[in-house]
């Protein structure tokens, strides 16, 4: 990943006939019969292995992890993409990336009215089961993830940025409620900074994740439509609020329905449309209830107190990844055994 000029479809190619390990064993020569350029070529004779130390630093904290797409946890419906991340760096609970997800995504600068349906919408979705998935945007986004934890319910932020730093700045304290309640997702290493052409590449990841994507207020060039249109080509439904003609906000959504988005007014309007996916949900929350605990799942609530554990205490007394980790707490907090808390600890309940 942190080779120049080796971008996300190059990176899967090379490991249609080479697993990382094996790449680095190849000479010079047949680096430059797989296609690469001459500076990714010099990269990989000579890695900047401070960058590596520093990213290995930040992926020893707790609550940060690193999937790779080869890996079990990887979403099943990001790596239907034509360029799914081969990399995905991740803040919080791994587990909820694989769990139905609804996207919410709208105007930077919307109406009060706007921000309030988006919240309300987000509320209402996830008492449904889904998790809200946005982009951490001022305005639709933020009013969302907002709705979202008002509920106690789960929320995905997709970052244009690097984890180590929140963008927009004034949003530092909402990303870390997510962190704790829910996930943050970014393909983009640590140290990287919001660039305009990142933002892009971050909406397919939010309606790439997602079985359906809610329009709440755009105007007729916006992002938000750039991100519909993404779902679009994702074979994802896309839903759209409408709005008056005479408002500027409404225009993009109005034009989405024109082109064959669901014009939504209410939540049952979205799961009718979902019915199969709402589905999912309910057997997803029905068979983690009805499961019998296995011995490790045992082992492991043994191991959480009846105070805030954190997941790096857990993490050496049972010697197991963050990640396998986080799926089995996933499970014993749907089943009622635990709850998740502030700081990316989990108390017992029962």
């Amino acid at each position: 990943m942190r080779t120049p000029a080796i971008g996300c479809r190059t990176f899967l190619r090379l490991l249609q006939t080479h697993t990382p390990e094996q790449l680095f064993a190849e000479s010079a020569q047949t680096w430059a019969r797989l296609g690469l350029k001459n500076e990714s070529i010099d990269a990989l004779k000579k890695p900047d292995w401070a960058i590596i130390d520093s990213d290995l630093e930040w992926l020893a904290q707790t609550n940060n992890s690193l999937i790779t797409i080869q890996d079990e946890l990887y979403p099943p419906l990001l790596k239907e993409l034509p360029d799914p991340p081969p990399l995905l760096f991740v803040r919080g609970n791994v587990g909820l990336l694989s769990l139905p997800q609804i996207a919410i995504v709208g105007s930077r600068n919307p109406s009060t009215s706007g921000k309030d349906t988006a919240f309300e919408f987000a509320k209402s979705l996830s008492r449904c089961g889904f998790v809200i998935t946005s982009g951490l945007a001022l305005g639709i986004d933020a009013a969302s993830h907002q709705g979202a934890l008002s509920v106690g319910g789960w929320t995905i932020a997709v970052a244009g940025t690097g984890l180590d730093r929140v963008y927009p700045a004034r949003h530092k304290d909402l990303a870390t409620e997510i962190v704790n309640k829910g996930a943050m997702v970014s393909e983009f290493p640590p140290g990287t900074t919001a660039k305009a052409n990142h933002f892009p590449r971050r909406n397919r990841i939010i309606s790439g994740l997602s079985q359906g994507l809610l329009v709440v207020e755009a105007a007729k060039q916006s992002g938000s439509l750039i991100t519909a249109r993404m779902a679009l080509e994702q074979n994802r439904e896309v839903f759209a609020i409408p709005g008056s003609i005479h408002n500027p906000l409404a225009r993009g959504c109005n034009a989405l329905i024109r082109e064959g988005a669901k014009l939504v007014e209410t939540t049952q309007d979205i799961l009718e449309e979902l019915n199969q996916y709402n589905q999912q949900v309910d057997n997803l929350i029905i068979e983690a209830v009805q499961s019998m605990l296995d011995l490790e799942q045992q082992t492991l609530l043994n191991r959480v107190m009846f105070s805030p554990t954190s997941i790096d205490e857990l993490v050496i007394e049972s010697g197991q990844s963050v990640e396998i980790l986080s799926s089995m707490l996933l499970i014993l907090e749907l089943q009622g055994y635990l709850e998740a808390t502030a700081g990316g600890c989990y108390v017992r309940i029962k």
